[in-house]
């Protein structure tokens, strides 16, 4: 049986320690805005036997520096509340190419959603990451080519960049 002094444990835990600190301190922190930074992933279209998409797959990229993207269940008082601008944090805005103009067209209920907390052991670290959201498309819809535009809330209220995508053709 191999036994150590506790002078010899000391020794080894210190020694540890050092290395796991002169380790970590080499581990570049990311550094991030507090406002969160978003950028988009190719949008995917999922078809069914017919000939227009059924789903979409909206997708992202997101950082934010403090963390404090996302809502508890339970966050629906003000400004969270859900006649409120901030009850949404994903706020997704759909348009249809009509006569070669986009016009937006407001769903009840929207595409806009709530993103649920990504962080929560780590309150204030900085965070980076991706979100999809699957969308239902229109099975038969009046016109065949549509975009979004989105961006994200966080906690804070501090709004990211908004992003628009490119035309979707909705037709196989």
């Amino acid at each position: 049986m191999n036994r150590h002094s506790p002078k010899t444990q000391i020794r080894v835990l210190m020694t540890t320690l050092i290395g796991l600190l002169i380790i970590s301190s080499c581990v570049k922190q990311e550094k991030y805005s507090e406002i969160p930074e978003i950028s988009l992933r190719p949008f995917v279209l999922i078809f069914d036997m017919g000939q227009y998409a059924v789903k979409g797959v909206l997708s992202f990229d997101f950082q934010d520096g403090n963390g404090d993207i996302g809502l508890n269940p339970g966050d629906t008082f003000p400004p969270f509340n859900r006649d409120g601008d901030y009850y949404y944090n994903l706020v997704i805005r759909y348009f249809e190419k009509q006569d070669s103009i986009y016009v937006e067209v407001v769903l009840d209920p929207p595409f806009s959603a709530r993103i649920p907390v990504l962080n929560p052991d780590y309150p204030g670290k900085a965070i980076k990451g991706f979100v999809s959201d699957t969308l239902a498309m229109d099975p038969a819809p009046a016109f065949d080519t549509v975009r979004f535009e989105f961006f994200i809330y966080d906690r804070d209220l501090n709004k990211s960049n908004v992003l628009t995508t490119t035309d979707i053709p909705l037709r196989k």
